[in-house]
């Protein structure tokens, strides 16, 4: 499959070049020309990388960047931006990013760039994969949405899934309420959490075969997942 990017840029001109030319580079390109659009897209997409244009109007590169890290530690992120500054560099790598390209760049750069941040996260996405595909008794995969015990597997909906994930990256540690509406749901409310209730009893439903897991009710405060 072709690798999938999140471009930010609200220079039309620049963008339709840069994303024509990486389009026949093999990519496939998702452009939005403004940070809250780019907000949504990542929050209902699957992508492998993504280029943040740091001047863009309703929210800024960096800002962007803060909040997608907010729930994806892995994908990479590749700052472009007019400004050479040491400081705004400094501030874009805190908040989360990887690279700086600055303006005006070649194709050939950016896509060396693209290319040499692919492949590290294709190795980590592979160890990630290998190391969390067993929990207790069950075999998950992420990917294909899958929860398997003794050879019978159940297909979980996106939201199952991500939320199975979330709690094994923070096995045996206590999850805010607020911080798994914001990272699953997108945001904190009063009836996205009910929401949220129904799912935490259907994943216990689906553990329930292997008693060594538990996804513990912290009153007031959120749930843990004991494995």
């Amino acid at each position: 499959m072709k690798p999938h990017i999140l471009y930010v840029e609200d220079d039309e001109s620049l963008g339709f070049v840069t994303k024509d030319n990486l389009e026949l580079k093999g990519y496939q390109i998702t452009h939005c020309m403004d940070g809250q659009t780019a907000l949504e897209a990542a929050r209902n997409g699957e992508f492998d990388l993504c280029l943040l244009d740091v001047m863009l109007p309703e929210m800024d590169g960096f800002t962007l960047a803060k909040e997608i890290r907010q729930w994806d530690d892995h994908i990479p992120i590749i700052f472009l931006t007019a400004k050479s500054l040491k400081e705004d560099k400094i501030n874009g790598l805190r908040l989360g990013g990887d690279d700086y390209i600055t303006k005006p760049f070649s194709v050939e750069e950016l896509v060396l760039k693209i290319e040499i941040f692919l492949s590290r996260s294709r190795k980590v996405n592979r160890a990630f994969d290998k190391a969390q595909l067993k929990i207790g008794q069950f075999e998950f995969d992420h990917k294909n949405l899958t929860l398997s015990i003794n050879s019978q597997g159940r297909k979980l909906t996106q939201k199952e899934a991500d939320l199975l994930k979330l709690f094994i990256d923070n096995k045996n540690q206590v999850i805010k309420r607020s911080v798994i509406l914001e990272k699953i749901w997108g945001e904190d409310d009063y009836f996205l959490g009910r929401s949220l209730d129904v799912f935490i009893s259907r994943l216990r439903k689906y553990l329930k075969p292997d008693d060594t897991l538990k996804v513990e009710n912290i009153h007031g405060v959120g749930f843990r997942f004991n494995c």
